[in-house]
């Protein structure tokens, strides 16, 4: 009551004068705060807990997992799974699963699989589905489709959305829309997600008809209002064959505001088609809603670079120069034993930095050897 109501003091007070607490008491407060987004106020308790049953574990790491504190879901459910305190149920797969799924941890994701089927646990709908999610998001199509069609008799809409979008994101566009087709003559009405999957799968297929009539669809057959995802779906289509007007045209006819997606499909496209009067455009919009982002600069240059306006390139790097603009430092996940490094851009704070860097010497020297002497010797030196 007191963490709907947004009183959180009032709930820990409450908390700290109850002399005998039960695990349902403690795991209530976890639950509360992670609600309310005290994500360091519920490890607190978490970790004063005296003992935890699976539900607390479970909070833990759905609460980590829906703020994207993908990595520290994944490190929980690792130190529950190795601390043995208590056996993960289908919620704690359907929680943790998503963050393997965001940082591309197959590895942990086939162990995941492996349990559940150990336990019998695949045939809950919502780890099935979690399971084609992941699958698809890292890559692993097939394995996606393998556990698709032996969850899809008791799949939701998720499950066939999952397995739809992740088609279309490896540019499987025909096999998506079929499979599209597929759930629509079994009677499953799609949803927003699904028509994103759709227009996503027409994008890589360069299907601008069929886009547009699936964009008029939604509204006209499904009574789905449009939302920004499916606009700035259909912008990159028409985007990308070329149609820079009638993208632009539909920006300006958005119910809502572009954000920097939609602004940045068109950017990109101004950049593959060389049209320098629409990317200024786009990028003035993407200044003003990034304007921490150098990459808009660089675009911005290089498409006035291809077009000879060296003038103006000189604009874009002085304005880059005055703003002190820095590009922010990107990190990558490299999964290995079922535990996730993490990477900085000339990181040494990993504990095997300094083996990590003179096997990446060996490798960059490698590359000046013959065709020949390079397999062998590639070979020799990633198994040190």
């Amino acid at each position: 009551m007191y963490f709907k109501a947004g009183l959180l003091p009032a709930a820990r007070q409450l908390f700290e004068e109850i002399s005998h607490r039960d695990v349902a008491i403690w795991n209530s407060m976890i639950t509360g705060y992670a609600r309310s987004g005290g994500l360091d106020s519920a490890k607190e308790i978490f970790e004063l807990m005296p003992t935890r049953n699976v539900i607390s574990w479970t909070s833990m790491i759905s609460a980590y997992s829906q703020n994207e504190k993908h990595e520290k879901a994944i490190q929980m459910f690792l130190r529950m799974w190795e601390t043995r305190q208590a056996r993960p149920n289908e919620v704690t797969l359907t929680s943790v699963l998503p963050s393997c799924a965001h940082l591309g941890a197959i590895e942990l994701g086939e162990k995941i699989e492996a349990y559940a089927r150990d336990n019998e646990l695949v045939a809950n709908v919502f780890v099935g589905s979690a399971l084609v999610d992941m699958y698809a998001k890292c890559g692993d199509v097939e394995r996606a489709m393998v556990v698709f069609r032996q969850v899809e008799t008791r799949g939701n809409i998720f499950t066939w959305n999952s397995m739809i979008m992740g088609l279309a994101l490896h540019g499987r566009w025909k096999e998506s829309l079929e499979l599209f087709h597929e759930m629509r003559k079994r009677a499953s009405p799609p949803d927003g997600i699904t028509f994103t999957a759709v227009l996503m799968a027409c994008t890589h297929g360069g299907l601008v008809k069929e886009g547009k009539w699936f964009f008029e669809s939604m509204e006209k057959d499904h009574s789905i209002s449009p939302k920004l995802q499916h606009y700035g779906c259909m912008v990159d289509l028409l985007s990308r064959a070329g149609l820079l007007i009638e993208a632009y045209d539909l920006i300006k006819r958005m119910p809502m505001g572009a954000d920097a997606v939609v602004w940045g499909a068109l950017l990109g496209a101004c950049s593959f088609h060389g049209n320098v009067e629409f990317a200024e455009i786009a990028a003035e919009s993407l200044f003003k809603l990034e304007p921490w982002n150098p990459g808009n600069h660089v675009i911005l240059a290089n498409i006035y670079s291809c077009a000879g306006m060296w003038n103006s390139v000189a604009g874009v790097w002085k304005k880059i120069k005055i703003k002190q603009q820095k590009k922010v430092a990107g990190c990558s996940f490299v999964e290995l034993g079922g535990k996730m490094h993490k990477f900085l851009v000339e990181d040494e704070s990993h504990p095997s930095s300094k083996e990590i860097y003179i096997l990446l010497d060996q490798i960059y020297t490698m590359m000046y050897l013959t065709d020949d002497d390079l397999h062998s010797n590639l070979q020799d030196a990633l198994l040190v």
